[in-house]
């Protein structure tokens, strides 16, 4: 039996123990095997009281069952749901009796969704909603998730893709059947108008997304500097716990510590790195190496310095790209007459003549001043970095790829006119594809299908 064709069974609620746990069994094979071992099947969908036993009689548990008979439901096949009590013994004799089954197996990672989109219950973006919505941390990225789930973007792909088979299929019927005396002469002209609006709306939905993709991943800031200017004291501080090593030792931190943050729903990846400096040691060197290049990969890199003059001035170009903010620390030592009058300053503006900076802050981690500033300036921050993202139907880098080149072959179909009918048509079915990639379905006889339903061609 080829193992799509096998019946499946996983635990599809939280690890053990637990108060319930919930043993999804998905295929052919369900309805008989949750007879087996329930001594019935109930009614579908209706929540039903029943004693689990195996094959040799020996009760399991005193159980909750449910019978879901495809098409109608989570997978498109034949379910069973067997709601048991979550300790490890009862769910090891529950797999046990399972397995026991012929034609059965434990599900791969991610199989019911799998069969969930090959049976065409979800596209492969809502597949990806879901897989997002699981592992969403924030409140926007779950919000993010739901409208992929919903089929915000697959709902809005399959009419562009539809659009697109309809402009093909005038034009691959002016070609294929002029002869016809019921196919219009000039198709090819509304066909161009046709995609060209098309062209114009798939675009502005790319600019309308931004960085909306990101907003799975969330924000990284990370936080450099030379040694001992307080980047763990600040990590901690942000952090509120106790997540790095503070000590008066340069060359504490010799690796890269990351803690996941939750600022008003914005996910951010804040970073601690080893403290950037020329050293003769090989394990604190290949820190300050990973430092430079998770600091060249961050979105927002603050530049922790002493409360001094020279602080204006870093020891290294602390990002490529990233905006750079550059954070006086230790202003509680009261070190110069400039960091006493600093200290209510927080988050004044970099002057003309300084141009490293995007803006400056005065704090003192230790002792709290200027850090809830600097809190809010971050999620600020990850508000306009996120702005347009909460209504973008773009989610992933994938989907943005597969519309940028649907809107360049749309391009293209329309700049090949002028060189024939053909050529236009080859361009337009690429793009029909691209868009079916996206989803997932890719479907060669559906073009063929608008033709003879539109044109009633051979009656």
């Amino acid at each position: 039996m080829h193992p799509s064709e096998q019946t499946i069974f996983a635990l599809s609620s939280g690890r053990p123990p637990t108060a319930i746990a919930i043993v999804r069994v998905s295929g052919a094979r369900a309805g008989f095997m949750l007879e087996a071992l329930s001594g019935k099947r109930p009614p579908p969908r209706v929540a039903t009281r029943a004693w689990l036993r195996d094959a040799c009689g020996e009760t399991i548990d005193d159980a909750v069952v449910l019978w879901f008979p495809g098409p109608a439901s989570a997978t498109g096949e034949d379910v069973a749901e067997l709601h048991v009590h979550g300790g490890r013994a009862v769910l090891a004799s529950l797999f046990a009796a399972l397995s026991a089954f012929e034609g059965t197996r434990p599900a791969e990672p991610g199989e019911f969704t799998r069969r969930a989109f090959e049976n065409g219950k979800i596209d492969l973006t809502e597949a990806e909603g879901l897989d997002d919505l699981i592992h969403a941390d924030t409140d926007r990225q779950r919000r993010q998730a739901l409208r992929q789930l919903r089929g915000l973007l697959g709902d809005k792909a399959r009419d562009w893709r539809r659009q697109i088979v309809e402009a093909a299929a005038l034009i691959e019927a002016g070609i294929d059947f002029a002869d016809e005396s019921d196919v219009p002469r000039d198709l090819l002209a509304p066909a161009l108008i046709k995609v060209a609006a098309l062209r114009d709306e798939i675009e502005q939905a790319l600019a309308a997304s931004g960085r909306s993709e990101r907003l799975r991943d969330g924000l990284t800031v990370a936080i450099a500097g030379a040694p001992n200017v307080g980047k763990s004291t600040l990590m901690n501080a942000l952090a509120r716990r106790e997540v790095a090593i503070v000590s008066p030792y340069a060359g504490t931190t010799r690796d890269v510590i990351e803690v996941q943050l939750d600022l008003d729903g914005y996910p951010v990846t804040l970073i601690d790195t080893a403290g950037i400096r020329d050293t003769n040691d090989p394990v604190e060197r290949e820190g300050v190496r990973r430092a430079r290049a998770r600091a060249a990969e961050a979105d927002l890199v603050l530049w922790l310095a002493e409360d001094r003059p020279a602080a204006d001035a870093p020891v290294a170009d602390p990002a490529g790209e990233a905006t750079r903010w550059l954070v006086r620390t230790k202003i509680d030592l009261g070190t110069t007459e400039a960091g006493a009058a600093n200290a209510g300053s927080i988050g004044y503006a970099a002057s003309q003549q300084d141009n490293t900076w995007e803006r400056k802050f005065s704090i003192s981690a230790a002792r709290g001043d200027g850090v809830e500033e600097l809190v809010g300036a971050i999620r600020d921050h990850a508000a306009n970095y996120f702005v347009t993202g909460e209504s973008a139907v773009i989610g992933r880098a994938r989907h943005r790829e597969m519309l940028r080149v649907t809107a360049d072959m749309l391009r293209r179909s329309i700049e090949v006119e002028s060189l024939g009918d053909e050529l236009v048509a080859e361009e337009l079915r690429a793009a029909a594809t691209t868009l079916g990639r996206l989803l997932g379905r890719v479907d060669v006889e559906d073009m063929l299908d608008v033709i003879f339903r539109e044109f009633c061609i051979g009656k």
